[in-house]
């Protein structure tokens, strides 16, 4: 289990599937994210966290004062096979408050110093500019501009410094 100031971040757990379908459903969460997937894709995605790669993390943040579901954060193999990419998503009602930054600057750390990676990703729609800016506010520099899944997509990464 890892902690901000605000938030309680842990692993998944099976109870935690209704939340995270809300999460799936959202038609704002997923405007960047290629839509609402099909039924099917939800629960093989489920599937996955609840048994995950020895190289995968998958988190649920909650609000430390009212254990209110915020989000997911998770850790996995990027599209390259070769990176781990770093995702989040957060509920609406949680956006534009802090909550964000404040999981990235916990589990960044963790990533690069906790389990020693030497290097993290994240891909976002360039059209996010919310979530572009995050990136860069955690310290990401943009690495690449590429075209998946039909729309631009940008590249952050960062390094561990040695």
């Amino acid at each position: 289990m890892l902690e901000s100031k605000r938030c309680i971040i842990r692993a998944f757990q099976r109870s935690d599937i209704r939340e995270i379908r809300k999460l799936y459903k959202s038609e704002e969460v997923r405007k960047y994210l290629g839509g609402v997937p099909q039924a099917q894709t939800i629960d093989a995605s489920l599937k996955g966290m609840e048994r995950p790669k020895s190289d995968s993390y998958y988190w649920i943040i909650r609000e430390k004062q009212t254990d209110e579901f915020i989000g997911l954060a998770s850790l996995d193999l990027h599209h390259d096979g070769v990176n781990i990419e770093l995702s989040y998503q957060l509920l609406p009602r949680w956006w534009g408050r802090g909550y964000a930054t404040e999981i990235l600057q916990v589990i960044i750390p963790y990533a690069l110093n906790d389990l020693n990676l030497t290097k993290i990703v994240a891909e976002t729609q360039t059209a996010n500019i919310a979530s572009c800016r995050l990136l860069e506010k955690v310290g990401m520099k943009k690495e690449q501009i590429l075209i998946r899944f039909g729309a631009e997509q940008a590249i952050y990464s960062l390094q561990k410094k040695i």
